[in-house]
């Protein structure tokens, strides 16, 4: 008796796991919301462009827009990215191996996921990232008045520098 009580407390548990697939289906559903966002991005710059060259006022006011709204838009996707990475490491780590990805020759595997130290790396990547492009999106739009902004940019730029070389320092191979 306490045997199948066990087997069937075991296999609620185990079955349990597919509640992930709500996490899965609401990231790709947010990433693709977020690629829709940064498209319209994009489509107001697109939009705009059509009158750049009315008067050197106008363009002044473009270029400074259309970089804000271009350097927003990269944002997005590399969020987008993080999500639907986020999700489809889900699905492959909880529900199941999506066999096409493992099957495709032209799949660039890196939304191949096995181990949940797989998942955490490409995300803290993406995430980096992401966190470049935003340092990056203030940068442009700050005000540089006296000599103490620029060293804080300075500095800003010197840690981001740090990060990448230690992102990419624990990738390198070992000379012995």
């Amino acid at each position: 008796m306490f045997k199948l009580i066990e087997r069937v407390i075991e296999k609620v548990l185990w079955e349990s796991r597919f509640m992930i697939f709500l996490a899965v289906v609401s990231s790709v559903i947010a990433a693709f919301i977020l690629v829709l966002i940064g498209t319209y991005d994009i489509l107001i710059v697109v939009k705009h462009s059509l009158h750049m060259f009315s008067s050197q006022e106008y363009f002044e006011d473009f270029h400074k827009e259309a970089i804000k709204h271009i350097v927003s838009a990269v944002d997005v996707y590399l969020i987008a990215t993080v999500l639907l990475i986020f999700g489809l490491g889900l699905y492959e780590l909880f529900i199941s191996k999506i066999d096409y990805i493992e099957n495709e020759e032209r799949s660039s595997k890196i939304l191949v996921v096995h181990t949940l130290d797989q998942l955490k790396e490409k995300l803290a990547k993406v995430i980096l990232m992401v966190l470049i492009v935003t340092f990056f999106k203030y940068a442009i739009e700050f005000h540089y008045e006296d000599i103490k902004t620029l060293i804080f940019l300075s500095v800003g730029v010197f840690l981001i520098a740090l990060s990448i070389y230690f992102m990419h320092k624990g990738h390198e191979p070992e000379e012995h």
